[in-house]
């Protein structure tokens, strides 16, 4: 599984960007972006979301 984000509901907070342990998320034109070559699955990302933008599929 991979965390996957809703372009939609992000909304740019950086949050999951800070909080990636694996350093897979990155800012790209002020949303952020899953490297899921680089994704371990720990859903981190997930739980500090504060617009619920991320999931894991």
């Amino acid at each position: 599984m991979v965390a996957i984000i809703d372009n939609v509901k992000c909304t740019g907070c950086e949050t999951c960007v800070s909080e990636c342990p694996a350093s897979a998320i990155a800012m790209d034109s002020e949303k952020a972006n899953v490297d899921k070559d680089m994704c371990v699955d720990c859903q981190t990302c997930v739980d500090v979301c504060p617009s619920e933008a991320i999931s894991m599929e």
